[in-house]
């Protein structure tokens, strides 16, 4: 087991190499021209980064897939897509979702 000492210059050795690297890359970032369509394109990164977090645990909550009315997660994830669709807002979107998540949770359960 390391000493307390090891563990303090080890975080510390860590926040400098996040922070350089980090500090670098946003330091530079006025002087760069993206191509606009390049700009377009990272546009969509949030939520293809978002989309493939989400989708694994709503299709596969218990390691296999499932598609059957007897998944709490599908259903919250159908509710929030089709009212994202339709109201355009993220907060009544992830309000319906959860709220369809666990009303279907408890009553399936």
């Amino acid at each position: 087991m390391p000493d307390t000492l090891s563990l303090i210059l080890m975080i510390l050795g860590m926040v400098a190499v996040t922070f350089s690297i980090r500090f670098i890359l946003f330091a530079r970032a006025h002087r760069i021209q993206l191509p606009v369509w390049l700009e377009e394109a990272l546009a969509y990164v949030p939520v293809a980064v978002l989309t493939a977090i989400i989708m694994p645990m709503i299709l596969m909550p218990n390691k296999q897939l499932d598609f059957s009315w007897h998944n709490p997660w599908l259903l919250g994830g159908l509710a929030a897509f089709v009212v994202g669709l339709i109201l355009r807002k993220p907060l009544v979107t992830i309000i319906v979702g959860v709220l369809v998540f666990f009303g279907s949770q408890f009553l399936l359960t």
